[in-house]
């Protein structure tokens, strides 16, 4: 598994594990429509076009590739609710990444999923197994069920193997998004207001690290532990009000916190159960909550004007 192809590559999840992936020693190729304005020597390894446009994906992409870590998506649960063709968007992009991969007899693949897919249920921690297309709550999540479907489709009529990985909430660095710790850290630096939109909303935040530590074990062992499905998250939920008192409390933040009703099409309550990932890939978080906001300021305090 030498040669890796990533898209998304400009992305926070994208740029962490390039960087990451090239000082382990693999040959990687990144794919995105955005320049990464972070790293310039994952930039020189970026090929920038549109995956919605499946010639230019057939056309411009190597052909001979190891392994596909597909990453790229529109991921903001809350827009794609205002624009459900950011979700439409998503399902091309799947469908013409596993399309390159047959046509060109790709038989590995990574997928970035989202814990979206679980939906709201009376459950807060969940297991792999726990997804059901009835409790989709968004286009975010049904554009990432839909992923996950081909996937499974691909590897049963054309061979490809598949590890799909569901993420939670993953922050740090890389970042000038509005999820919620990298916003809560820019407002806070000037003071401005921190917007919780529900008071008791409870998530699994994961920083960026663990989650790319989680991603490279499943590189490692790609072939032991292919066609299956991992959590990589914490295993611990914190309330996002509490996530908002600690930014300020961390950054002797002036800022006010104002709590607004929950969003349509967000889940509310959700834990990762990673007891298949520690048990399988033996995957330990190590950042804590505490430690992850510290360490994101601190970086954003460098980083960001």
């Amino acid at each position: 598994m030498k040669k890796i192809l990533i898209t998304g590559s400009s992305g926070t999840i994208g740029t962490r594990l390039s960087e990451k992936l090239l000082d382990l020693g693999y040959e990687i190729m990144g794919v995105d429509w955005k320049k990464n304005k972070w790293l310039e020597k994952i930039e020189r390894k970026t090929i920038h076009l549109d995956l919605r446009n499946k010639k230019l994906v057939l056309k411009k992409l190597p052909k001979k590739i190891d392994l596909i870590i597909h990453l790229a998506a529109n991921a903001r649960v809350y827009e794609l609710v205002k624009n459900p063709d950011l979700a439409r968007d998503n399902m091309i992009t799947a469908y013409n990444i596993l399309e390159y991969a047959r046509i060109n007899n790709i038989k590995n693949i990574i997928f970035a999923s989202s814990r979206e897919v679980y939906g709201n249920t009376t459950k807060i921690k969940h297991k792999e197994e726990d997804v059901s297309i009835e409790n989709c709550e968004s286009p975010y999540s049904a554009s990432k069920i839909s992923g996950e479907s081909l996937v499974y489709s691909y590897h049963k009529c054309f061979g490809i193997n598949y590890i799909i990985i569901r993420f939670s909430n993953v922050y740090g660095m890389y970042d000038e998004s509005d999820r919620i710790i990298p916003f809560f850290i820019r407002r806070g630096i000037k003071n401005k207001d921190l917007i919780v939109f529900g008071r008791d909303k409870i998530l699994d935040f994961t920083y960026i690290d663990d989650a790319i530590l989680g991603v490279i074990l499943i590189v490692k062992k790609f072939n032991k532990v292919k066609n299956n499905v991992f959590n990589i998250a914490t295993g611990r939920g914190i309330k996002n009000l509490l996530v908002a008192k600690l930014v300020k409390k961390f950054l002797n933040s002036k800022s006010r916190i104002i709590i607004k009703k929950n969003r349509p099409g967000e889940v509310v309550k959700y834990i990762a159960d990673i007891s298949k990932a520690k048990k399988i890939l033996g995957y330990r978080p190590r950042v804590n909550i505490i430690r992850g906001i510290k360490k994101s300021i601190e970086w954003y305090i460098k980083k960001i004007k």
